[in-house]
């Protein structure tokens, strides 16, 4: 096995209900039926670098579903309106809660049409996400190692030899997500929807955060990498409230103006590193109180 030391990880304690977690994570990504919405999900993202039409719903019907949902059981606020973006570009919030990307696609125009990247799995974990995400389209499914997964690999190889089948089991039927060729594949499709006039969606922080109003860093260099490339300019959200979730509660929703960087067709560190810390500082700042208040 080959994991590397990871402070954060080696900092928070392997309990009991992150080995359920991690079990329950290798049973989903057995399952064939999760498989092939993976593949099927992936299949269609050739078809934005194509004259294929692509199977998705219409932004303006999936908003207004969203907004009856999410209106039924919640107050949403939204803040700074007048930065939300109406022209193609990169969306990036903090994440608190997997109700998240749903918030924000409730919230834009429904026009230009948004794509979100997600964790596979938990995507096409559950039969009815399987079903709606299958007829909706606009995802793009990242498989990756959770992070319960790699605390779990990690101390298989020191204190806890008891989890050295739970980690071998995770190496031979969970995918790393450091696949060149799924990669380059996401890559391509990222770049041929902002292209045609889309945007993305993303959450730099790569994994859930833990706590209201402070991000969980480093920031992943792939959502600026994206935008560098393609020209587009990065519009910053902060929310607030879906940490914790409760009928009737008021989620906050603050934007931020954009950022525009110039078009870089190969983004040198120095200029990627740059643009890292300007959106962690806008993102750091919109999340400062007085914030849904």
């Amino acid at each position: 096995m080959a994991v590397l030391p990871n402070p954060d990880l080696d900092a928070v304690p392997l309990t009991a209900a992150m080995i359920r977690q991690v079990e329950a994570g290798i049973a989903i990504a057995q399952k064939p039926q999760v498989q092939r919405h993976i593949q099927e999900s992936l299949a269609q993202l050739g078809d934005v670098n194509s004259s294929t039409k692509e199977r998705r719903v219409s932004g303006t019907l999936r908003r207004w579903a969203l907004r009856m949902a999410i209106g039924l059981a919640f107050r949403v606020r939204v803040e700074q309106p007048e930065f939300i973006p109406t022209q193609r570009g990169v969306l990036v919030a903090n994440h608190l809660s997997h109700l998240d990307p749903f918030l924000l696609l409730a919230t834009v125009p429904p026009h230009p049409y948004y794509y979100s990247l997600g964790d596979a799995r938990t995507l096409f974990g559950q039969g009815w996400k399987r079903w709606l995400f299958g007829k909706a389209g606009g995802v793009i499914p990242l498989e990756r190692w959770w992070k319960e997964e790699m605390a779990v690999m990690a101390v298989a190889q020191g204190d806890r030899p008891d989890l050295k089948p739970l980690a071998e089991a995770i190496e031979k039927h969970v995918p790393s997500g450091n696949s060149i060729q799924q990669l380059r594949q996401i890559d391509q499709a990222v770049q041929g929807i902002l292209r045609r006039g889309d945007s993305i969606l993303l959450f730099p922080e790569g994994r859930l955060g833990s706590q209201e109003g402070k991000l969980h860093l480093p920031l992943k260099r792939g959502t600026v990498i994206y935008a560098l490339r393609s020209g587009v300019p990065i519009t910053p959200v902060a929310i607030r409230g879906t940490s914790h979730l409760s009928f009737r509660k008021t989620l906050t929703l603050r934007f931020g103006p954009p950022l525009q960087f110039p078009q870089e067709k190969r983004p040198r560190r120095d200029k990627i590193d740059s643009a890292i810390a300007q959106l962690e500082q806008a993102l750091t700042a919109l999340l400062t109180p007085p914030l849904g208040k």
